[in-house]
Order: structure tokens, then C-alpha cells, then sequence
């Protein structure tokens, strides 16, 4: 769980009793990202932080960029890493990024923003890439989610509405 307070909270599923609290961060955490080994968590926060943290002893691994690269992960939420490089467009600093997440196969990357867009980059997204922009919602779009092989899901936020 990603608090306000700055930590990731580890609990076991039964019973939710906590586990372990992942610490670096220097602000609130925007998002996390489990490996498929369950080895890793990266996460960012609030500061545009992203930390890599080794779930065998609770400990940040500030080598986790490099040490990760051949990583799966079960979700890529990161708005932030070599493979959404272009997604932030040139002179934004990436805060109007409410969420991301890649199509099952990989070839795709959704972000949702505060312009009321849903972009959608192939992957990996350099710098200069385009994105095939959606408009649905009346303003900013809160979080965006692949369902299947050709479904996308968004939330809205004023609106509150999913589409």
C-alpha cells in the first residue's frame, strides 16, 4: 500500500498483517509496480521519485535502474523509466500524469491526464513520439487501464465517470 506518509506498507493477505515498510521517498507515492517474481516493488511519489526496493529485506536498492532491467512486472504503472521516456511532453514537468499502464502484449502504453486525454504510445515511448489522443471525459482523467486485448478503461475525475 502507498501512504501520504511517504511509505509503502507490505501485509500478507491473510489476515493483512504488516509485513514490512519500504522508506525513501520524499514525498506521497503516486504509484507501485510488484515484479512477477515478487522480489521487487519500484514505485514513484509525489517528488517525481522513482525507487526500486528489494522485498527481501525491506531495504531500497538505489542500483534498482540498473539491476532491473531484464525485471518483469506484473504492472507498470511508472510514469517515469526508460520505456515512457516520451511520454512527459518537452517543458512539462509531469504532474498533469495521473496514470499509466501497458497493453498485456506490451506493444502499447495508455496514460491518463489532466487535460481530460487519454493517450494512447507505442512502446517503447521516446521523447518526439506522438500519441493517438482520446477525448471523453469533461476534465482531468484520473486513472487508465487495459482490459484483455482491446479494451481500455477510464475514470474520470470531476465527471466520475468510466469509460
Amino acid at each position: 500500500m502507498g501512504s501520504h506518509d511517504n511509505n509503502i506498507y507490505v501485509y500478507e493477505t491473510n489476515g493483512y498483517k504488516l509485513v514490512g515498510t519500504l522508506k525513501g521517498h520524499n514525498s506521497f507515492i503516486v504509484s507501485l509496480d510488484w515484479s512477477t517474481d515478487e522480489k521487487m516493488i519500484r514505485s514513484v511519489c509525489g517528488a517525481h521519485e522513482l525507487l526500486f526496493f528489494n522485498i527481501d529485506g525491506f531495504a531500497q536498492d538505489r542500483a534498482g535502474a540498473s539491476n532491473t532491467v531484464a525485471t518483469e512486472w506484473f504492472t507498470s504503472s511508472a510514469k517515469y523509466g526508460w520505456l515512457v521516456d516520451g511520454i512527459i511532453p518537452s517543458g512539462e514537468d509531469g504532474t498533469h500524469i495521473n496514470g499509466v499502464d501497458f497493453s498485456a502484449d506490451g506493444q502499447l502504453i495508455a496514460t491518463a491526464d489532466d487535460y481530460g486525454l487519454v493517450n494512447i504510445f507505442r512502446n517503447p515511448c521516446r521523447n518526439g513520439n506522438k500519441p493517438v489522443s482520446l477525448r471523453g471525459h469533461s476534465e482531468h482523467v484520473v486513472r487508465v487501464k487495459f482490459q484483455g486485448a482491446n479494451k481500455l478503461i477510464s475514470v474520470g475525475g470531476f465527471d466520475q465517470t468510466v469509460i
